[in-house]
């Protein structure tokens, strides 16, 4: 993922902190805000990763990549957003330069994670609504973990990779203004094209043949609701309405995560042509990390085994023999 640098010099480290005049009552404002949003990114995702990991009924393979992708969010509540909120509200980065290339490592990672833990949950609900009966046979939770742990994987290999000939030459790519990552125009391209273009495309085109797939479902529902009803038929009824509220539910969690993002890579691109504003890049940095801190909000509105699961965790029946076995779903 490529995080637009500005133009910086050498001498750059010498930069202060500018003095933003913003009185005691202001910056406590600030940083109470920054604490709710780290809280509920933290806490949200932390709850998410509990509930499927601890309630049997939630091992299934689409919770296998909802996992992945708390995981990464809650890893972003932990490491990433801190400083970028810090960042945000200095102006300039307070830390050593070591700590720095840790923290793009860290935010470069769990944000190509993110992204294609979003990818593949649209494959997998547009494999799941077109070929419901191969999906069962050959989708299950140990194959959804493997394909988890080679997106992890893979996108560690990349990023290191990535940062690895900037390492020797920190001093010139970042500056104590801020905590960016400079790469060559060719890199830029490439980076943008496997990081967001792609996934990107892949997202929109799964969903919207998943959006028409939900459209012939429905209409299969009412008529077999119409011609008959037999156990059997409403068993399927029930299984096709689960289906497309799930792909539905799904939808929205891609179109916030979709919205969050666009705003950084079109000012990604456009930064090569026109002049980059500094706290502009901040903002729309911190709208793709808040992203973290929504999608647990998509799932208390929208899932209610996370609500049943969070009530059980909160009351700490969780802590009670075989609650593992509850009934959540």
């Amino acid at each position: 993922m490529n995080f637009t640098a500005l133009n910086q010099t050498d001498d750059c480290f010498h930069y202060t902190c500018p003095d933003r005049s913003l009185s005691t009552a202001v910056y406590v404002l600030l940083y109470m805000s920054l604490t709710s949003v780290i809280l509920v990114t933290v806490c949200g995702n932390l709850l998410i990763i509990i509930s499927v990991c601890h309630f049997k009924q939630l091992h299934t393979p689409t919770n296998m990549l909802i996992l992945s992708m708390a995981v990464s969010d809650f890893l972003i509540g932990v490491f990433v957003m801190p400083p970028a909120l810090l960042q945000l509200i200095e102006s300039c980065w307070i830390f050593t330069n070591i700590f720095c290339a840790w923290y793009l490592l860290t935010a470069y990672v769990l944000t190509s994670v993110s992204i294609y833990n979003v990818a593949l949950i649209a494959v997998d609900r547009y494999f799941a609504l077109s070929n419901p009966f191969l999906y069962t046979k050959t989708v299950s939770v140990s194959i959804m973990c493997i394909v988890v742990l080679c997106d992890w994987s893979i996108w560690l290999s990349y990023n290191i990779a990535l940062q690895y000939p900037n390492l020797n030459s920190l001093g010139r790519a970042v500056c104590s203004r801020g905590c960016f990552h400079v790469l060559n125009d060719a890199w830029s391209l490439v980076d943008l094209l496997l990081s967001f273009v792609f996934p990107l495309s892949v997202i929109i085109i799964l969903y919207t043949l998943v959006f028409f797939i939900a459209k012939k479902h429905a209409t299969a529902i009412r008529e077999l609701n119409s011609h008959t009803r037999t156990q059997t038929s409403k068993n399927m009824s029930d299984s096709m309405k689960s289906e497309r509220k799930a792909a539905k539910v799904l939808g929205i969690l891609v179109s916030v995560f979709v919205a969050c993002l666009l705003p950084y890579f079109l000012y990604s691109v456009l930064g090569n042509v026109i002049e980059i504003d500094e706290e502009s890049l901040h903002k729309y940095l911190m709208l793709l990390y808040l992203n973290s801190a929504i999608n647990p909000v998509i799932y208390a509105l929208f899932y209610p085994w996370f609500r049943r699961s969070v009530k059980v965790i909160l009351t700490l029946q969780i802590f009670s023999t075989d609650s593992t076995l509850i009934h959540i779903l």
